[in-house]
C-alpha cells in the first residue's frame, strides 16, 4: 500500500535526480571557464557573439564570435552534455579576433565565449538561442 507520504518521498527524490543534470552541465562549464582563465576573473563585455535569436534546426547553428583584440577565444555551449565547443588563436599577423562555425545545440541554451586579451585579461560574451528541434538527441 502507498502512502501520500511515500508517493510525496518519490516525487521530491525524482524532482531532485531531474535537477542533477543541469548542475552537472553548470559545473562542466564553470569548470571549463576555470581551466581556460587559470582561475582569472573575466568581465561581461567586449565579446559580441553573432547567433540567430531562434533556430528552427539544433543539428547546425550558424555562430560568429568577436573580440577585438583576443588572443584566443574559448565557445561554450552551456547546455550541452559536453559544453565545450570550439576554442580559437589568433596569432600577431591576424587582421581580426574573428571567429565563425556551425555548432550544435541540444535545446534552447546560452552559447558563451570568453575571450583571452592582449594584455593578459578575460572578457565574456553570452546570448540565449532558442532550439525548436534539438540537434543533441533532443
Amino acid at each position: 500500500m502507498l502512502t501520500r507520504r511515500d508517493t510525496m518521498a518519490m516525487g521530491l527524490g525524482v524532482a531532485a535526480v531531474a535537477m542533477v543534470p543541469g548542475a552537472a552541465i553548470a559545473s562542466a562549464v564553470d569548470d571549463a571557464i576555470a581551466a581556460f582563465t587559470g582561475g582569472a576573473s573575466v568581465t561581461d563585455g567586449g565579446v559580441t557573439i553573432d547567433a540567430p535569436e531562434i533556430a528552427e534546426n539544433g543539428n547546425t547553428v550558424p555562430i560568429a564570435v568577436d573580440a577585438p583584440g583576443a588572443t584566443e577565444i574559448l565557445l561554450l555551449a552551456a547546455g550541452n552534455p559536453t559544453p565545450g565547443v570550439a576554442k580559437f588563436g589568433f596569432g600577431e599577423g591576424a587582421a581580426s579576433s574573428r571567429a565563425a562555425t556551425r555548432i550544435r545545440l541540444g535545446g534552447t541554451q546560452d552559447v558563451v565565449a570568453i575571450a583571452k586579451m592582449a594584455d593578459g585579461s578575460y572578457a565574456r560574451g553570452a546570448v540565449e538561442v532558442k532550439v525548436t528541434i534539438g540537434g543533441c538527441g533532443g
